[in-house]
């Protein structure tokens, strides 16, 4: 399977202290719709989504200090686990279920993407990639785990414990039947990957992805 990496649209601003794949998640959600954004941190991708689309937001959280300050914004947001509590969550619930840099965290990633996509009609996954070049370097020539701007964290301080690809990504959805409707590679300050050149050029070259995903 080839992925069709979408370079078309100009690089992408940061929106002020947010990370710069909210904003290329934002031009992924359509106006007036229902989003779940799961492990939503303090709400930032959740309030810009109503901000600019006038979004239904809801948000789970593992961190309660997190929560607390996402529900000072005034969001709607509750504390749990995304390995654990995704399947209280009825079928079709949402238009949109959001992880954003979450997934790499899960401890049943595959798990996870099911419930995504049963509860939501439509999944965004975004996560660092770590078949960039600048990781693959520093695991040949220091024989380390690499600290990059995508992965500042020594590896014993990390949350994250299934660090993946985009080709992993991309062969998970396709053991899963997962339609791969648009993906995004980009640097960490947001500059896309452009050139005209077969899926894995990405895979070297993109600091993270943004996937839009359905069934």
């Amino acid at each position: 399977m080839s992925l069709a990496v979408d370079a078309s649209a100009p690089p992408v601003a940061p929106v002020g202290d947010l990370r710069v794949d909210y904003d290329v998640i934002a031009g992924l959600i359509a106006p007036n719709t229902r989003i779940l954004d799961v492990g939503c941190g303090d709400g930032g991708l959740m309030a810009l989504l109503k901000e600019r689309h006038g979004v239904r937001a809801s948000g789970i959280e593992l961190s309660p200090e997190n929560v607390a300050r996402a529900v000072a914004r005034g969001l709607s947001v509750v504390q749990g686990d995304a390995d654990t509590d995704l399947s209280a969550y009825p079928d079709n619930a949402f238009d949109y279920v959001i992880l954003s840099q979450t997934l790499q965290a899960t401890r049943n990633p595959k798990a996870v993407l099911e419930n995504l996509l049963r509860i939501g009609k439509r999944g965004i996954v975004s996560f660092p990639n770590f078949g960039h070049w600048t990781v693959r370097t520093q695991l040949l020539l220091r024989g380390r785990m690499p600290n990059t701007g995508m992965l500042p964290d020594p590896w014993w301080a990390t949350q994250n414990i299934h660090f993946c690809t985009i080709r992993d990504f991309v062969e998970l959805c396709e053991t899963m039947d997962v339609d791969l409707q648009r993906a995004i590679a980009m640097n960490r300050r947001g500059r896309r990957v452009t050139f005209n050149a077969p899926w894995w050029f990405w895979n070297l070259l993109g600091e993270q992805a943004v996937f839009l995903l359905s069934k």
